[in-house]
């Protein structure tokens, strides 16, 4: 089962590739190696931006594999959180992806249906291939799920809207609402998504992992209270040797050199 999930780590940028076949859609095994896969990026130096995508065009996730719910997916259901929390799994999964310590590249490589839908959303900046729909249809066949996620993508009127309707909506329409920064044909979008990585890549990676960890906490503070917790980060940040490095290179016109200190 591991294999449904590979990491490749090249140039600073690790590419996690989902491979579920048909339709990419996932089981309560393949939502921990999801959690187990972007976890273990956490403590890596050489990790500075990841890029999360899917094999094949049919789908970047069609959702959750309607055969294994309720089922434990090949994990062992005598575990005393599956049985009180059983939605603990995929929740792990996604906040594994909006809480990895380096920005998250989501190249949508296909419909990104219900659990879809919520992964990509966990994703920091998104690209998508021009056929890419997103869609929480769960009230089409019998659940609930990811209307908060809706909530955070798109705002209050158009998560309803889809919500309650299971309507699809095009990445070309939720290009045009500021959510997703690329639509590409198929076979660019990786790349295209591997370029934005290495423009991440490329800045400080201290820098970088202090402002993915404090934008996570200011989101939903007030203004007053979210920019005092960002005025805190920059001080932090001030303290380190690759901070001034930053300012010196931008200065010098050079490219900077990262010490890690």
């Amino acid at each position: 089962m591991a294999d449904v999930i590979t990491i490749t780590v090249e140039h600073h940028i690790a590419l996690v590739t989902l491979d579920r076949p048909p339709v990419n859609a996932v089981d309560r095994a393949t939502l921990a190696a999801i959690r187990d896969a972007f976890r273990s990026l956490d403590d890596r130096r050489d990790v500075r931006a990841a890029v999360f995508t899917a094999t094949g065009t049919r789908a970047f996730m069609g959702g959750a594999d309607l055969d294994s719910v309720g089922d434990s997916g090949g994990l062992d259901a005598r575990r005393a959180t599956d049985v009180t929390d059983s939605g603990r799994v995929a929740r792990d999964a996604m906040w594994a992806i909006t809480d990895c310590a380096v920005p998250v590249v989501g190249a949508i490589n296909g419909p990104a249906v219900g659990a879809g839908l919520a992964f990509a959303t966990c994703c920091d900046i998104l690209l998508a291939a021009d056929h890419a729909w997103f869609g929480a249809l769960e009230i089409n066949v019998g659940l609930l799920g990811a209307s908060a996620h809706l909530l955070q993508l798109v705002g209050r009127h158009k998560a309803r809207e889809m919500f309650f309707l299971g309507e699809k909506v095009s990445a070309t329409e939720l290009h045009r609402l500021g959510v997703i920064r690329e639509v590409l044909p198929s076979d660019q979008l990786l790349p295209a998504a591997m370029a934005v990585a290495a423009q991440l890549a490329a800045k400080s990676p201290i820098a970088m992992r202090l402002a993915k960890e404090s934008i996570n906490r200011i989101e939903g503070l007030t203004l007053k209270d979210g920019y005092r917790s960002e005025q805190d980060y920059t001080n932090r940040l001030l303290g380190f040797e690759d901070s001034r490095e930053a300012r010196e290179a931008f200065k010098d016109k050079r490219e900077p050199d990262w010490k890690w200190r």
